[in-house]
């Protein structure tokens, strides 16, 4: 089965705004798959998040069904 990504960018890097993200793309039927974090050189916190989630094909089909 083929799989689809969606890689999702937030600049508003926090535990609270990334445990939403994770949370509304995941009760979509997404599959959380992993973060990756652009760092800036003056400081130790991340300028950026880019969040990966994953989703088979059959998955995406599923669940266009069950909502009609």
């Amino acid at each position: 089965m083929p799989v689809i990504y969606k890689v999702v960018e937030s600049s508003i890097v926090t535990d609270e705004a990334l445990e939403k993200l994770i949370n509304n793309f995941t009760s979509q039927g997404w599959h959380f798959d992993g973060i990756q974090f652009a760092m800036r050189e003056a400081s130790k916190r991340p300028a950026m998040a880019f969040v990966l989630f994953t989703r088979t094909v059959e998955d995406s089909a599923e669940k266009k069904d069950a909502e009609t």
